[in-house]
């Protein structure tokens, strides 16, 4: 028997050779083809577009990778790539399709896209995407004067455009108010609301009507404008100790940092980080509305109620006599009895209900076109995110949560993420001369 010992031993030994060279050498023989992706659909292109492609064979490993265009059965190589090592099994491919550098005309025109991997006998795929090549940038035509705008108030405009622009709107200098697609007696034209910032002026801020194809061409047009200055007010505040000992603790407990600083460290924290993360999710769930007019008429204002504050105030705040930071009042405070209800200033949808830092309880409502409505420091909210809201309807109570010293409730109003002056929606002479009068809709 120890005579067939090393035959045997020998025969394993050529079995784990076999086995090991039969692994390495099954990916040469393997029959998988490569996959190909796209970060986007392809359905035009403009005069210049950056595509990225993913390539993957996570078996022999990718050897040739190519990009291609055709038109006019006259084919020009975009990007080729040859990828000699065996095993890579990803490859990320940045392409940029400039119109000119490849003598393209607008018109049909085919992008292939093919890898082929290392097996032995090459595993190829191919990949076509028709486009057309479009290099004409969209011209834009407003449809209405856009003779004065109030420093701090909304902006208002109606414009069309020559072809299909996906993305379009208003930058107020470098902020981009996204427009609104819609149909007017039979016809697509865009709308936008936009914020007039509080330091706008003549000659320093620039409004421009902008647009993009789908092929990603751009055109922009300055607009002619006259900015109505408006005096805001400034005051002082100075945050006592029954205040901080009765607000702080409770930020406090939302930010476990905060546990062990002095009151009014913790102050100016909420004050300015706190107050900044606030607005930021405020911008946020703003950024997109409903593609149709919610609202109905003049705003509500809270009935019986004085204002204690204005938009526009900027406040400066003092303990023990010294600055401990300012903010800028982007609302009115308005102020009736405890708890008093609270009612819809308009009819929409409700988008945000919950706790909201500095503001406390909150309701927001999308009244659509990129126009919302904000009620803070509410002492119950009686609606519910998601819920279609009639105006005049009870959405909750005022209070004192958030910041708020005393009962009361923060109403603010918004156009394309940012906020403007409440007070102009309350007139309904200034909605009829600056919104309704330019657009039935």
């Amino acid at each position: 028997m120890k005579k067939f010992g090393p035959v045997i031993a020998g025969v394993i030994l050529i079995a784990v050779i076999a086995l090991f060279g039969w692994l390495y050498f099954a990916d040469y023989l393997e029959r998988e083809k490569p996959s190909i992706r796209t970060d986007q659909t392809l359905v035009s292109v403009g005069k210049q577009k950056n595509i990225g492609i993913e390539y993957t064979d996570n078996r022999s490993g990718l050897s040739i990778i190519r990009v291609e265009i055709t038109q006019e059965d006259q084919t020009r190589l975009i990007a080729e790539e040859m990828l000699s090592k065996r095993g890579t099994s990803k490859k990320l491919l940045p392409v940029t399709i400039d119109a000119a550098v490849l003598k393209l005309k607008n018109g049909p025109a085919v992008i292939t896209l093919s890898a082929e991997d290392h097996a032995l006998i090459k595993n190829r795929s191919v990949m076509t995407i028709p486009v057309q090549i479009d290099t004409i940038p969209p011209q834009i035509y407003p449809l209405n004067p856009l003779n004065y705008v109030n420093q701090g108030g909304t902006g208002f405009i109606v414009y069309r455009t020559s072809k299909p622009a996906p993305v379009n709107g208003v930058y107020v200098n470098d902020v981009f108010f996204p427009g609104y697609n819609l149909l007017l007696q039979g016809k697509p034209v865009s709308v936008v609301f936009f914020a007039m910032p509080l330091d706008g002026s003549n000659g320093r801020t620039r409004l421009t009507l902008f647009a993009r194809d789908d092929a990603g061409n751009e055109a922009r047009s300055q607009l002619s404008f006259h900015i109505r200055e408006k005096k805001f007010r400034s005051d002082r505040v100075n945050l006592g100790e029954t205040f901080l000992n009765h607000k702080m603790p409770d930020f406090q407990t939302q930010v476990p940092e905060l546990q062990d600083k002095p009151l009014h460290d913790v102050f100016a924290y909420i004050n300015s980080t706190l107050r900044g993360k606030n607005d930021q999710t405020i911008a946020a769930i703003c950024s997109t509305s409903v593609n149709r007019r919610l609202w109905d008429g003049a705003f509500l204002r809270m009935s019986n109620a004085s204002s204690t504050a204005l938009f526009g105030d900027k406040r400066t705040y003092y303990i023990d006599g010294k600055p401990y930071g300012d903010s800028v009042h982007l609302g009115v405070d308005l102020a009736s009895v405890a708890q008093a209800p609270i009612e819809a200033a308009n009819s929409g949808k409700v988008v945000f209900t919950g706790d909201l830092g500095i503001y406390g309880n909150t309701v927001i409502i999308d009244h659509g076109l990129g126009l919302f409505s904000l009620y803070s420091h509410l002492s119950a909210i009686e609606t519910e995110k998601g819920k279609d809201v009639a105006k005049g309807g009870k959405i909750g109570r005022s209070g004192l949560t958030g910041l708020a010293g005393g009962d009361h409730l923060h109403f603010s109003i918004l156009a394309g993420g940012q906020f403007v002056n409440p007070q102009e929606w309350w007139d309904p002479n200034w909605i009829a001369n600056n919104v309704t009068n330019k657009m039935s809709f």
